[in-house]
C-alpha cells in the first residue's frame, strides 16, 4: 500500500507556470505506475498524465501535450506535474494516483485503474 501527498497548487494568471509534486510513502514507490487526474466543480475526473514506473514512458491528454510534462524521481518517491502556459481552463482539484506495476511496464490513463489516490491540491488560473 502507498500514501500520497500532493502540493504545489495555487493561483496563478493565465500563462504562467507551476509544479505539482506527489510524495510517496514507504520504499516500494518504483513498484507504481503513477498518474495525475484532475476535477473541476460540476465536472468528472479526467486524465492529465500517466507515466511508468520506470519513468521511461509517458502519455499526457490532447488538452494538456505540449505544456504539461509528468515526470518522476523513485530516489525521493516523488512523481512531478510541470505545468507551463496554464490556462483558465486548467483550474480544477489535481489528484495523483498509483497502482502496482504489470510485468509489461506500461501506463494506464484511466480512473478506474488506479487504486490509490492522494487528497489533491487546488490549481486556479485567472484570466
Amino acid at each position: 500500500q502507498v500514501q500520497l501527498v500532493e502540493s504545489g497548487g495555487g493561483l496563478v494568471q493565465a500563462g504562467g507556470s507551476l509544479r505539482l509534486s506527489c510524495a510517496g510513502s514507504g520504499r516500494t514507490f518504483s513498484s507504481y505506475a503513477m498518474g495525475w487526474f484532475r476535477q473541476a466543480p460540476g465536472k468528472e475526473r479526467e486524465f492529465v498524465a500517466a507515466i511508468n514506473w520506470r519513468g521511461s514512458s509517458t502519455d499526457h491528454a490532447d488538452s494538456v501535450k505540449g505544456r504539461f510534462t509528468i515526470s518522476r524521481d523513485n530516489a525521493k518517491n516523488t512523481v512531478y506535474l510541470q505545468m507551463n502556459s496554464l490556462k483558465p481552463e486548467d483550474t480544477a482539484v489535481y489528484y495523483c494516483a498509483a497502482r502496482l506495476r504489470s510485468p509489461g511496464g506500461t501506463y494506464y490513463l484511466a480512473v478506474s485503474e488506479y487504486d490509490f489516490w492522494g487528497q489533491g491540491t487546488q490549481v486556479t488560473v485567472s484570466s
